[in-house]
């Protein structure tokens, strides 16, 4: 069982989010232990504050090390666990993606740290493993980029999911983004599935997902190819791809 900690200043904002769904379920499987704390409540100053001015000036507040470091304290006195990352959600941080979440879903514990106000007091980050930004804007807390990392990481967990399968093959998992899928009525609004996914031949089906795959990629978002080793196969697809986008210019 994976164990998630947050550490925030609004711990209601994750009573939803962390108790419906597929992550809801999970923790009422006991595939996952998800702790939110208030690291205000771990503060040494009488009147609990939590933040200060920044030495040498400056705009805004700054996120104090001392509740921050005693809060960390006391999730490892309670449960010592080896194999975990401790996150600082900062949009000065790595960018998440699904590489991350793959490799975050190998821990045995995760700890996110929410940040609120200027930013935090650089003594803040030698307590981490990892400066994580959900992507190049910023928002008001870490509260919300936490439950995005949270939801894209506990999916991977083995039994969390039905078909683990299909995490494994989602977009951006392989590299490629996922092919068109469909479902029933074969014919909708004169609109008709392709035939090649309704005659039975598996062989033929994984081809065509493949090729449209890298067609989507290659409409969508061309920079994710460029990042991708490709297999002669994939090549040939690619070529064909490319003419067959021409003519409908």
């Amino acid at each position: 069982m994976m164990r998630i900690d947050v550490l925030t200043l609004f711990p209601r904002m994750f009573d939803g989010p962390l108790g419906e769904s597929i992550i809801g379920k999970a923790r009422e499987k006991g595939l996952l232990d998800i702790r939110v704390s208030n690291f205000r409540d771990y503060s040494d100053n009488k009147h609990q504050t939590v933040d200060d001015y920044p030495y040498g000036g400056g705009a805004g507040m700054l996120l104090k090390v001392q509740p921050i470091h005693a809060n960390l304290a006391a999730i490892e006195a309670e449960q010592p666990i080896e194999k975990k990352r401790i996150i600082l959600l900062d949009p000065a941080g790595k960018p998440f993606n699904q590489k991350m979440a793959e490799e975050f879903a190998n821990e045995e514990q995760l700890i996110f740290i929410c940040g609120h106000y200027e930013g935090y007091d650089e003594r803040i980050r030698s307590l981490v493993t990892d400066e994580v930004s959900l992507g190049d804007y910023v928002l008001t807390g870490g509260e919300l980029g936490a439950m995005v990392m949270i939801d894209a990481t506990v999916r991977l967990l083995p039994d969390v999911l039905g078909n683990q399968t299909s995490a494994q093959t989602d977009s951006h998992s392989t590299g490629l983004l996922e092919h068109p899928q469909y479902t029933r009525p074969a014919e909708f609004a004169e609109m008709k599935v392709p035939e090649v996914l309704t005659n039975g031949n598996h062989k033929l089906i994984a081809e065509w997902q493949l090729k449209e795959s890298l067609r989507r990629t290659y409409l969508r978002r061309p920079d994710m190819l460029e990042k991708l080793p490709l297999t002669p196969e994939m090549e040939k697809l690619l070529k064909e791809i490319k003419e067959e986008e021409k003519k409908t210019d």
